[in-house]
């Protein structure tokens, strides 16, 4: 099954659900910020170019900071959310099937707690079994590179079983969560992931301190 077109329209009814303003997970971003960077990054060549490459960062918080800026009352920040539900262009490859999974499914998901546990009182959604099992093997492809920057053994847990050793060392900790828990610990969002951890103690307390993320 593909799951980005209804995490497309998941996402984009968070947006409007929380509406300008609002707090994200995302330091320094507000939704219109977040907003901006999900419709410019699909649209614009020099931004997804300045996402990939950090010599060309400045040129795609620019962009981002602009159309924020201009996107914030609820009109504009409206339109701007529907742009972004729209998709991208008729002939931009993100209208790869393969290509558009691999680049937004975890984006979609990880972005839309962003906002909903950037509030007070939040509860894990209840998710498809099939859309979690795409989310693990999304995050599965990519974990070595979301936890290189620990200095440990990292393994990852799903409550029903399956595991997956995303890095080894002679020291390791085990994570153990849901699919989509899992991802928000690996994208950095650590203090909001309902994750549990089996290690030794040092090691745990290590990890709660590293840097994780892309």
């Amino acid at each position: 099954m593909h799951f980005v077109d209804p995490s497309r329209e998941v996402l984009a009814e968070t947006l409007l659900a929380a509406g300008p303003g609002a707090s994200t997970l995302c330091a320094g971003w507000r939704t219109q910020e977040l907003a901006a960077h999900l419709y410019l990054r699909e649209r614009s060549a020099k931004v997804g170019m300045g996402l990939l490459f950090k010599p060309l960062s400045k040129v795609s918080d620019k962009a981002t900071a602009r159309l924020a800026e201009a996107s914030g009352s609820p009109a504009d920040y409206t339109a701007l959310v529907e742009k972004f539900r729209a998709g991208p262009s008729r002939f931009s490859p993100m209208k790869l099937k393969a290509l558009d999974e691999s680049a937004n499914l975890i984006e979609y998901f990880v972005h839309t707690e962003d906002i909903r546990r950037a509030t007070d009182r939040w509860a894990p959604r209840a998710l498809d079994a099939a859309y979690s099992n795409a989310l693990w093997n999304e995050l599965v492809k990519r974990a070595a590179i979301l936890y290189r920057g620990v200095d440990l053994g990292i393994v990852l847990v799903r409550p029903s079983g399956p595991r997956h050793v995303a890095k080894r060392a002679p020291v390791s900790v085990a994570i153990i969560g849901e699919p989509g828990e899992l991802l928000m610990h690996a994208h950095g969002r650590t203090s909001h992931a309902l994750v549990t951890f089996e290690g030794q103690q040092d090691a745990v307390a290590l990890l709660q301190t590293a840097e994780v993320g892309p």
